[in-house]
């Protein structure tokens, strides 16, 4: 479409554009109400049939039994990194943690915020987490294992998920939800902020085991409580309406659209694949994670010199390419090619990049 930009950012980030489309066109007289869809009431019929239809194909995508609940909560992931030990890490046990970067180590902090007992049974700290471990010893008797399945910051993701033995998984998949087929059974709970992946920022994707609920102590605030959102299929109070009538698009999107989520990785692959092998032909980028953690969804990289990459970013955003700054914490360079970023846009940020390199190399 005219105007727009190859957009790479982190989060809050791309859309398919067939949903900023729909969007568009019904954004005044949403499904014939006479209002818009920042307008209905979520008691209303229009919404009911957003927010059940979301759940539905949630569940279709990943393959959910009735086992699993589908919730759309608020406060992103970072309130998850409170909520999940304060409902599932009762007193008496602790809760294995894999620290793999800055949002492990967030979830981490906040349970120890809490007084809870934490054991950091693996970490990637001493390579400056440019790896995902394995060969976690798992404790047996954990109330819960965490791990962030993708890291937006260091570009590792875990490429399969490790076998705890048992004790329930409780994982971060706000960057790549969506993005690949696995098997959900032996997750606890899983939460996504919807800003990466999903939609847009203001709701929190939850998917929680019916087992976990019996954890939720009776004392704990309201609205601090799973069981207050099971209940009420998660309009307790007023839920962030946009934001999940847009995560509905965008699961219809993959689900009808692009036909699935083995389709989804496939393309998925196929996009960083293109941009890796870019990387690893020249010796004017280097990747910063190491080759078996490297992430689909974000792909961190540098240039020979600080002033290489400030260029490289200002001259590619003249180019129609936006959000490759590295996160302020690391510098350097990051292409995030989420679900909805295009192969096209892949393409043309590789042409670009080698075009660059041949000029300042």
């Amino acid at each position: 479409m005219k105007g727009r930009i190859y957009n790479f950012n982190a989060g809050p980030a791309v859309h398919p554009l067939p949903v900023l489309e729909e969007i568009a066109a019904g954004f005044l007289n949403f499904k014939g109400s006479g209002m818009s869809i920042t307008e209905v009431s979520h008691r209303s019929k229009w919404f009911d049939e957003v927010i059940e239809d979301a759940a539905a194909r949630v569940r279709r995508l990943l393959k959910l039994d009735e086992n699993f609940h589908v919730l759309f909560l608020q406060g992103g992931a970072s309130l998850q990194f409170s909520m999940i030990p304060m409902n599932l890490l009762p007193g008496g046990r602790s809760a294995d943690y894999v620290n793999t970067g800055t949002w492990s180590a967030k979830a981490i902090k906040e349970a120890r915020i809490q007084e809870k007992a934490v054991q950091v049974v693996a970490s990637s700290e001493d390579k400056n987490f440019s790896y995902i471990p394995k060969d976690i010893p798992f404790n047996t008797n954990a109330a819960y294992a965490h791990i962030t399945s993708n890291n937006t910051i260091k570009g590792t993701q875990w490429p399969s998920f490790p076998d705890t033995g048992g004790v329930p998984i409780i994982c971060d998949m706000s960057s790549d939800i969506m993005s690949r087929p696995f098997d959900v059974s032996p997750f606890g709970l899983i939460y996504a902020g919807a800003q990466k992946n999903l939609g847009p920022a203001g709701a929190t994707l939850i998917i929680i085991r019916n087992d976990m609920l019996k954890r939720v102590p009776h004392d704990l605030p309201t609205m601090l409580k799973y069981t207050t959102f099971v209940e009420r299929n998660s309009m307790f109070n007023t839920p962030p309406c946009f934001a999940i009538y847009t995560i509905q698009l965008v699961l219809k999107w993959i689900e009808e659209t692009i036909g699935g989520l083995e389709k989804m990785e496939k393309i998925n692959r196929d996009k960083a694949g293109i941009l890796y092998q870019a990387i690893d032909e020249s010796e004017f980028y280097r990747g910063t994670a190491e080759k078996e953690s490297r992430s689909l969804m974000n792909v961190t990289f540098r240039l020979p010199t600080e002033d290489l990459e400030k260029r490289f970013v200002q001259e590619a955003l003249e180019h129609g390419m936006g959000g490759l700054k590295g996160h302020r914490s690391v510098g350097g360079c990051r292409a995030s090619i989420y679900n909805a970023a295009t192969l096209e846009a892949v393409k043309a940020l590789v042409d670009f990049m080698q075009e660059f390199a041949r000029k300042n190399g």
